[in-house]
C-alpha cells in the first residue's frame, strides 16, 4: 500500500460515524448488509449513510454489490490487510517478544 492510500483509509476512518458504520460491517461479516438497513442501525439519514458508504468504498475499506434494486456493503478485507500490513510494517523488529519472523516462522506468543 502507497502511502497515500493508507492516508485516504485513515481519514475514511477519522469520523465517528464512518468509524461505526466500519466496525458493524466488520461484525456483520461477508454477508454484508443493505445500506438501508446500515443507516437503521446506525441511526443515520440513508443519505447521509450513502455519502460515508461511498468515502469508505473509494478508500478500499468496504465493497459493495447490487441484489436486484438494494445495494449490498461488506468489509473489502483485502484493504483491510493492506492498511494493516502497512501501519505494522516495521513493527517491534527490535523486541523479539512481540516480533514473527514471517520467513523462519519463528514466532513467540
Amino acid at each position: 500500500m502507497e502511502m497515500k492510500d493508507a492516508i485516504d483509509a485513515l481519514s475514511a476512518l477519522a469520523q465517528e460515524t464512518r468509524l461505526s458504520l466500519y466496525r458493524l460491517l466488520v461484525r456483520t461479516g461477508p454477508k454484508g448488509l443493505p445500506a438501508g438497513e446500515i443507516a437503521l442501525q446506525l441511526d443515520v439519514n440513508p443519505s447521509t449513510v450513502s455519502r460515508h458508504l461511498a468515502q469508505m468504498e473509494r478508500a478500499g475499506l468496504i465493497r459493495s454489490w447490487r441484489v436486484q434494486r438494494q445495494v449490498f456493503y461488506a468489509i473489502d478485507w483485502k484493504g483491510t490487510e493492506a492498511l494493516l500490513a502497512f501501519l505494522t510494517e516495521n513493527c517491534c523488529k527490535a523486541d523479539p517478544d512481540v516480533w514473527c519472523d514471517k520467513q523462519s516462522s519463528n514466532c513467540r506468543k
